[in-house]
């Protein structure tokens, strides 16, 4: 739910000419083509340049937890692992294809509104917020207030926006449920004190979030290790500190999660870190709350 100035992501469609009576025989071969499981490999220039990458692997589609790593890319552009591997939350009903970095898909579920799922994919990383004024970060900041709220109300022409009630006006952020400052608007909540924003479904002054899509993705506190959250991706309060004052937007970091099975199919094409270990399946059930 990218604020203002950010560029609109770059989506790609299958879709072919049909020209049955001149090209049928090539018609069925594009065509089978679209409709099998297949890597699309055009998509990693987009962040080819990225020399920071926060990664979060879950078991599977419906995992609400996970594994998270920080890596940096050195010199020779081998991914290097910086600090300890950290465990997260996810969506309480695991995660889904979101619209990110990456070319579309072919098989898994798709994120939508409200579905309780993290987006999937590579992600640009957007900038910080939180409770205070400042933060120990190099990513832009922005202090929330009372009046700040994100939009996830899917009609809405600020859909997937932070926004400032003061400026677009309280009509504008009617139905929203997610105020910015948990701690002043759902009892003293502290989730939302330090996060930063990943880059699904892409809004900015130019280009408006697709419809039902999910909004309001977000890494930030968990509330506990055993509360999964409403799609976002959510650690302890020192993991998050430690993150922020890691990131380098001059190093144009992104966000990548993903279940094991399609890290596993997409590590080599999509220049992924090699020897990532699966997450271990847990027989402890996590608490099924709406959260953030």
């Amino acid at each position: 739910m990218p604020v203002e100035n950010r560029h609109p992501t770059i989506r790609h469609r299958c879709t072919h000419m049909l020209w049955p009576l001149l090209l049928g025989p090539l018609l069925l071969v594009a065509l089978a083509g679209c409709a099998h499981h297949r890597v699309d490999d055009t998509s990693v220039a987009r962040w080819q340049s990225s020399r920071q990458l926060v990664l979060v692997t879950t078991t599977d589609w419906d995992s609400d937890h996970g594994s998270l790593r920080r890596y940096s890319r050195t010199r020779g552009g081998a991914w290097r692992q910086d600090g300890d591997t950290q465990t997260v939350v996810i969506g309480r009903s695991g995660a889904a294809w979101g619209i990110g970095l990456q070319g579309p898909q072919q098989e898994g579920p798709v994120k939508v509104e409200g579905d309780g799922r993290s987006p999937a994919g590579v992600f640009a990383i957007g900038e910080a917020f939180g409770y205070g004024d400042t933060a120990r970060t190099a990513l832009p900041y922005a202090p929330m207030t009372a009046t700040d709220y994100c939009i996830d109300v899917s009609g809405s022409p600020l859909y997937n926006r932070i926004v400032d009630a003061r400026t677009v006006g309280e009509d504008a952020v009617a139905g929203s449920t997610e105020p910015m400052r948990r701690d002043l608007h759902a009892d003293g909540d502290q989730r939302y004190k330090l996060g930063f924003v990943i880059d699904h479904n892409l809004a900015d002054a130019d280009t408006q979030a697709t419809p039902a899509a999910g909004s309001c993705i977000f890494a930030h506190i968990w509330k506990s290790p055993t509360t999964p959250t409403a799609g976002c991706t959510a650690m302890p309060e020192a993991v998050m500190e430690q993150t922020l004052a890691w990131l380098d937007p001059a190093k144009h970091p992104i966000f990548v999660l993903l279940p094991d099975a399609e890290y596993a199919r997409l590590q080599a094409t999509w220049q992924l870190p090699a020897d990532v270990p699966p997450n271990m399946p847990s027989s402890t059930p996590l608490v099924d709350e709406a959260n953030p």
